[in-house]
């Protein structure tokens, strides 16, 4: 099964929500605006059901309304896509009538260390396993950071990914130092010149100040061994916590600035709209979506890509 079938089946329970919120009675989502705008009132329900949130999809909503002359579903389509670029100017692109050419989020790191954060039961670990993957797939040499010393699971399981993958581990002593991890890590990725550092950390509960400042102080101790570095602090999200992990993302953001989101578990919830609300709140990227448990079912995030998938439709030919 290629990607694309992964993202459109990982995808169903949305689609299905949207379906039977908006009362479609059975037809597909990509069939609802056949030219009825009568279905505008059902698809705000649809949408906020699905945890696009209430601004966006009046945002959405309004834009469709203008979108005189357009088919319909491709007005919707590129309203959605709207949403879903972080970095576009959306009053601009609505007054040229037109949405944006979406593309692929660069997932290319900035410098060479990636803090990977998040609460616990996210899949952190299993997370860094397949970025790992993927860079390695791409010509990257990789290290890991097992900084997540509180549990000793988590020590063990990257340390398992490592050998696995033939992926160098730092490793620290069970409920020792997270920072010091971190720095030894830091230091032995330049000294070895290593292409990029993943680094672990311990499933932050997002309401816990002292743990956020322990993150804070993993950040520095990364700065001070490798000045520059980390260049980039990716939240793992699950998808099935919704706006609950939206809460979360916004105290880690508060914490420890963000520079991207990978959201996992898109196969499991039909709220498949919270990118959106992730994307508007936080004002980062995207990086990675995952719909599945094998590491080619985490694949970097298109903002057309997954629409279409939403909708089930084909993706032309190029």
């Amino acid at each position: 099964m290629s990607w694309l079938e992964r993202l459109r089946s990982g995808l169903s329970k949305t689609r299905a929500q949207i379906n039977e919120t908006a009362g479609f009675m059975g037809n597909d989502v990509k069939d609802v605006f056949n030219n009825r705008l009568d279905t505008i009132e059902d698809l705000e329900y649809a949408l906020i059901a699905a945890d696009v949130g209430r601004a966006a999809t009046e945002e959405i909503l309004e834009d469709v309304r203008r979108s005189e002359g357009k088919n319909m579903q491709q007005a919707l389509m590129d309203a959605l896509t709207l949403q879903l670029e972080p970095n576009a100017s959306r009053a601009e692109f609505r007054k040229l009538g037109f949405a944006p050419q979406a593309s692929r989020v660069s997932v290319q790191p900035n410098g060479h260390v990636i803090m990977v954060i998040g609460v616990n039961g996210v899949g952190k670990t299993t997370t860094i396993a397949k970025l790992g993957q993927y860079y390695m797939g791409r010509g990257n040499s990789v290290m890991f950071a097992a900084g997540d010393t509180f549990r000793a699971a988590a020590g063990a399981q990257l340390g398992e990914w490592g050998d696995r993958l033939g992926v160098p581990v730092v490793q620290g002593t069970d409920g020792g130092d997270p920072a010091a991890v971190a720095y030894d890590a830091a230091t032995a990725r330049a000294a070895r010149g290593t292409d990029l550092l993943f680094v672990d950390t311990a499933g932050r509960l997002h309401n816990k100040h002292n743990l956020m400042e322990e993150l804070k102080k993993v950040r520095r101790v990364i700065e001070k061994a490798d000045p520059g570095e980390p260049a980039e602090v990716w939240l793992v999200l699950d998808a099935v916590t919704g706006q609950n992990g939206l809460q979360q993302a916004k105290k880690f953001h508060e914490s420890t600035p963000l520079t991207g989101v990978i959201v996992t578990k898109l196969d499991g919830t039909a709220k498949g709209g919270i990118l959106i609300p992730i994307v508007r709140e936080l004002g980062v990227p995207i990086k990675f979506i995952g719909v599945g448990e094998s590491a080619g079912d985490l694949q970097p995030f298109d903002s057309q890509e997954f629409v279409r998938a939403l909708f089930d439709v084909e993706v032309p030919k190029q």
